[in-house]
């Protein structure tokens, strides 16, 4: 088994303008959740929870979930339906009767 080649791979998706944008977003979203928390006295976020985004009446806005249940959830918004990593089912195609 050939060994990963970092390097090449940071040059070629995590580089990308549109993934440094999406990274940027995370990250804002997480500190904002920190502030929050603290303001209130509760601790940081520990390493197994992710900041969920849920939209409800058209309004998109973020809570906490553990990290095992947000990356398995379908019911937020597509953001986290796309890091499942299985996207979108595909149809298919009706069987024919014999």
């Amino acid at each position: 088994m050939a060994k990963r080649n970092y390097k090449k791979e940071y040059k070629k998706f995590q580089s990308s303008p549109i993934e440094i944008a999406k990274r940027a977003a995370r990250n804002k979203a997480r500190a904002e959740e920190n502030a929050k928390r603290k303001k209130n006295g509760k601790p940081k976020l520990r390493k197994d929870e992710h900041v969920a985004h849920v939209t409800k009446n058209g309004k998109t806005t973020t809570r906490v979930k553990s990290a095992k249940k947000n990356l398995g959830s379908n019911k937020d918004t597509p953001g986290d339906k796309n890091t499942r990593g299985k996207g979108c089912k595909k149809k298919q195609p009706k069987r024919k009767r014999k």
